[in-house]
């Protein structure tokens, strides 16, 4: 993308193709402090025992609220789930694997440590993260994230060949869509689907803010293909009623 784009369009085309749950949001990392949205005034729980907690549960709990509002957050708002902000470059490796909750689930042998090693994670970290719906957004975002059924997620992957499928944790696809310019979508995972309350057919997919405008050109075109051929089901059911 160069130049002007009509952001609020695009969401609107994306609606339009994908039947999504939820309006997309945009996502984009920040060096620094980020100008402009502030930080929302919510106080933290208490820590538990080791010290952990920050704004939400976990950081996919942002996508939720970013539907409706721009903010801006850090690595503290972050801070309760190591697993995301591991993902999401607020901590490293070493840093993560320190803490309670990434022991919990390496414990607990629902991940195991090569898996957590092999994650897509953001290169560089971040001073903040800003997310918002796609909508409101004036300038390119690094990532931009959807909230899609069976349906929508048909309609993407026919119309981006190659687009990779991913499981748990459920935010990597945040880091793919920035670090490997690529469109990832998730099956989810059990710690995101509790914290966010997701609907189970809900899926999530996360599209390259760079790659945005192509997409949803490539998703229009396969609308009208999928179209042409539901309705050509429609018409060879008739035999069988």
């Amino acid at each position: 993308m160069s130049g002007w784009v009509n952001f609020r369009s695009l969401s609107e085309r994306l609606v339009a193709t994908l039947r999504p749950v939820a309006p997309p949001i945009a996502i984009t990392f920040h060096a620094a402090e980020a100008p402009g949205p502030s930080r929302r005034d919510i106080p933290y729980p208490e820590p538990n025992a080791q010290g952990r907690t920050g704004q939400v549960p976990a950081g996919c709990v942002f996508w939720m609220q970013a539907s409706i509002e721009t903010f801006a957050t850090t690595k503290a708002d972050h801070a309760n789930c190591s697993v995301g902000s591991y993902t999401h470059g607020f901590l490293t490796l070493e840093e993560a694997a320190a803490t309670d909750d990434v022991g919990a689930v390496l414990d607990s042998g629902w991940v195991d440590e090569p898996a957590v090693t092999a994650l897509p994670v953001v290169a560089e970290r971040p001073g903040s993260v800003v997310y918002g719906p796609l909508a409101d957004a004036t300038t390119q975002p690094n990532v931009v994230l959807l909230r899609v059924t069976g349906f929508g997620l048909m309609t993407l992957s026919d119309a981006v060949p190659g687009m990779q499928f991913e499981g748990k944790p459920q935010c990597h696809i945040v880091a793919m869509a920035k670090e490997q310019h690529a469109v990832a979508a998730s099956v989810g995972c059990a710690l995101s689907r509790a914290r966010t309350g997701m609907a189970p057919e809900e899926l999530t997919c996360a599209i390259p803010g760079a790659r945005l405008d192509a997409v949803v050109s490539a998703l229009e075109a396969t609308v009208g293909l999928n179209r042409a051929m539901a309705k050509y089901a429609a018409v060879d059911g008739q035999r069988f009623r």
